[in-house]
């Protein structure tokens, strides 16, 4: 199809390529034995293809969906051959992911008329939330921005730390409080030094610990209202981070979260260590919230912008 163009390098693509690998080939090996001697497209097929979907992480009502469109194919040629199974199956779900109008970006980009640009992280801890703040800092400053981190998860001194170490290594400003300190009063002095350093994007790293809905509405709802004290618009992004090696375990923390405070992007994460990378296609289609960045590896280069038409090329390859 004409937009599976070339859009990415050579080498992000590679990255992308590698990051996918374990899905792809789980999803694939699952695919050859359920068209194993059939000639055409029929309802064992379908069925099979169903279940392999949903046992990728695909998620039931995506999965439904596209069965729905393939059933829709196989309508209208009755000899659809399962041959053509795969090229039909990147079709459609390249087609069910243009249905939002997101990830369709390449590079690391902010917008040019949003300065201080504020970005709140939120995520569970273990979902590798402080290293795609990390990752991100460093791909904002290689596109030429100037940016700030924020260490507003004041809960664990190795969140602070580990913070600290990221901004080092990247060679950005930080700002931090002792543990304990109010997350709140740490976005405000964040953003007040941001202001003053002319910086482009600032980058808060907030409590990383799923309590009950009230409490975290409340501490979150609280950051964005100190944040409004110094810019009036902020935060501009709310960016849930989530593993993608937990399968259905994320979706139901994009429930939680998305129910707790109003999420606008998702990073997913740890997609190189998992057969599980179907998660994005089921995660992107349900909450309707744009995926804007996923993980495919641990250096600092494979935290990538999501492409809907690059990522089904590669899973599909």
């Amino acid at each position: 199809m004409s937009f599976f163009k070339r859009i990415f390098s050579s080498e992000k693509k590679e990255s992308l390529d590698k990051g996918l690998e374990k899905s792809k080939t789980t999803f694939f090996t699952k695919l050859s034995k359920a068209v194993a001697g059939k000639s055409k497209v029929d309802d064992d097929v379908l069925d099979n293809l169903e279940e392999i979907l949903v046992s990728s992480d695909v998620g039931v009502n995506t999965t439904l969906k596209i069965i729905t469109r393939i059933e829709a194919r196989v309508a209208a040629d009755k000899y659809l051959g399962t041959d053509e199974l795969n090229q039909i199956l990147q079709e459609e779900i390249a087609s069910l992911l243009s249905e939002t109008n997101t990830g369709e970006a390449t590079e690391f980009v902010i917008p040019i008329n949003t300065k201080p640009y504020v970005l709140m992280v939120v995520g569970v801890n273990g979902v590798g939330k402080t290293t795609t703040i990390g990752k991100l800092a460093y791909q904002f400053k290689k596109q030429g921005y100037k940016v700030v981190l924020g260490a507003a998860d004041t809960f664990r001194a190795a969140a602070i730390d580990q913070l600290q170490i990221w901004a080092d290594r990247v060679g950005v400003p930080i700002v931090r409080q002792n543990m304990g300190s109010d997350p709140a009063s740490v976005a405000f002095d964040t953003l007040q030094s941001a202001v003053a350093q002319d910086a482009d994007i600032v980058i808060i790293d907030t409590a990383g610990r799923l309590h009950n809905k009230v409490n975290l509405m409340n501490e979150l709802t609280k950051v964005k209202r100190v944040m409004q004290k110094v810019t009036v618009d902020a935060p501009h992004d709310v960016l849930l981070v989530l593993d993608g090696s937990t399968g259905q375990n994320a979706f139901e923390q994009a429930k939680q979260f998305t129910a707790a405070t109003e999420v606008t992007s998702l990073a997913v994460t740890k997609l190189d260590g998992t057969a599980k990378g179907g998660v994005v296609i089921g995660i992107s289609d349900q909450f309707k919230i744009p995926v804007k960045y996923i993980g495919v590896g641990e250096g600092i280069e494979d935290l990538q912008v999501f492409n809907k038409f690059e990522f089904v090329d590669s899973f599909f390859k």
